[in-house]
């Protein structure tokens, strides 16, 4: 590892190291969200609330997918940033071969079974007679874009864990503003005239190249991690490793993509189902927004913990931890103002029908008025798998929208109409706080003791399993 690169992740003051990571990458993941908003703003220019209602049914697959995504993109973090501070340079190399290898073949396998059940996945998900042929046209891309998304993900991954983050944004960034140019070309009369379809198919195509940036850049030999045929040595020893850090930073997609389809179960048998799901739908791409931000945060905190975890050092490991925790409350906390206090403009960007700005306006409000839960439990879930408690980290992924949100929203919604909608995840997010701050203390406890004397052992271990996958 380069001089500067070693100073950023071992000596640097680590909010410093934290902030110096995460601003770029979450400038990258922010033009990743404007795949999602340009997508809607477009759309919304077509003048269909169908078409909104469209794309809103599709958002579940898309959560899922990037759940899978995250799988091997977090275990490639975390593995090599542990490796990384352990200094096992051939074990990094084979760790992140492996991973981007196996992402091809499963993006392949994804691709390939959602085209074939599109149809019933999207009835599953909320999808009308009058909404499924425009959400098939928009889906069908989105199936085609896993043979890219996959493994660019675990590349990006590899290249935050090596503190390589300008060819990071440069790739993500790149993808965005060739997204916003393509959109318009591939959906209006006035050149491919293929409406919801094209703009899948403008998303697809600007992943495919953020794809080829990254794959470029570990093909040059300018990487620290190096990526070579002779590298991947899969096991299932190995693999069950990776997935097992990776499962909770996926679940939490994977609980996000359930949430958003109970909902627009719930919306549908209610009055105005099609315009609740249509604001529901913008809703939740305004959402990802704030996602992003903590997520890119988390990311400029994962790689300084992982290494300082790696590499034994108590104080500098407890430190990221403290300013993880504030960073991410105050994050989520600017991010919950600014929704509230835009809501009704946010919504009318997307959509003129007043009825859907009504219903957008106060789902906004709701899912952002607590929003801290999602800061705090998700720092937590990233500490607990950067430690090695795939256990714990797959618990607290599981609590806000899953145990504590499915069951509100399975229930108010029959006995208080939209209003029930409304309050399901403040009631949710109340929970989680209560949870989360309890497990704080536990968190820290754990991670000291196993930073004690016997690090040099578990390091040896792990530098064990991976020469022998």
């Amino acid at each position: 590892m380069s001089a500067s690169k070693e100073n950023l992740l071992a000596s640097m003051k680590p909010s410093k190291a934290i902030i110096n990571l995460a601003v770029p990458a979450t400038l990258a993941l922010l033009a990743k969200a404007v795949y999602n908003i340009v997508d809607t703003a477009y759309i919304g220019m077509l003048g269909s609330d169908t078409a909104l209602a469209a794309v809103g049914v599709t958002l579940p697959i898309l959560l899922i997918m990037v759940s899978v995504e995250n799988i091997f993109a977090a275990g490639a973090a975390v593995i090599a940033g542990r490796q990384l501070g352990a200094s096992y340079t051939e074990d990094v190399n084979r760790t992140v071969t492996t991973i981007i290898g196996f992402s091809f073949a499963v993006g392949i396998a994804l691709c390939i079974l959602g085209i074939v059940f599109m149809e019933p996945l999207l009835e599953a998900f909320g999808a009308s007679a009058a909404v499924m042929p425009q959400a098939k046209d928009y889906a069908f891309w989105m199936f085609i874009a896993a043979l890219f998304n996959l493994p660019a993900q675990s590349m990006n991954c590899a290249a935050r864990a090596e503190s390589s983050v300008k060819i990071s944004s440069i790739a993500v960034i790149t993808g965005a503003v060739l997204n916003v140019v393509l959109d318009p070309v591939f959906m209006f009369s006035w050149r491919l005239n293929m409406g919801v379809e094209g703009a899948s198919l403008a998303t697809t195509v600007s992943q495919c190249a953020t794809f080829l940036i990254l794959f470029f850049f570990y093909m040059s030999g300018k990487s620290i991690i190096k990526i070579k045929p002779r590298y991947f040595k899969l096991s299932s020893s190995f693999l069950w490793s990776v997935i097992s850090i990776g499962i909770p930073t996926a679940v939490i997609q994977i609980c996000l993509a359930a949430a958003t389809s109970l909902t627009n179960i719930a919306a549908k048998s209610l009055a105005d189902a099609d315009l609740i799901i249509a604001a529901y739908g913008v809703v939740q791409r305004l959402i990802l927004i704030g996602c992003y931000v903590v997520m890119g945060f988390m990311q400029g905190y994962q790689p300084v913990a992982a290494y300082s975890f790696g590499a034994g050092s108590k104080e500098r490991f407890h430190e990221c931890v403290r300013f993880a925790i504030k960073g991410s409350l105050l994050l989520t906390v600017i991010v919950a103002a600014v929704y509230i206090l835009l809501a009704q403009p946010l919504i009318s960007l997307f959509n003129h029908n007043p009825a859907v700005i009504e219903y957008g306006r106060w789902l906004l409000i709701s899912q952002v008025a607590l929003y801290p839960a999602f800061g705090l439990c998700y720092m937590m879930t990233i500490t607990y798998q950067t430690i090695g408690s795939a256990k714990m980290g797959l618990f607290l992924s599981l609590i806000r929208q899953e145990i504590f949100y499915i069951p509100f929203i399975m229930l108010l919604p029959k006995s208080m109409g939209v209003k029930g909608i409304y309050l399901s995840q403040p009631a949710a997010d109340i929970l989680t706080v209560i949870v989360c701050v309890i497990l704080i203390n536990p968190m820290k406890k754990m991670a000291s003791r196993k930073m004690s004397p016997a690090i040099e052992k578990s390091a040896a271990e792990m530098h064990m399993q991976s020469a022998a996958h």
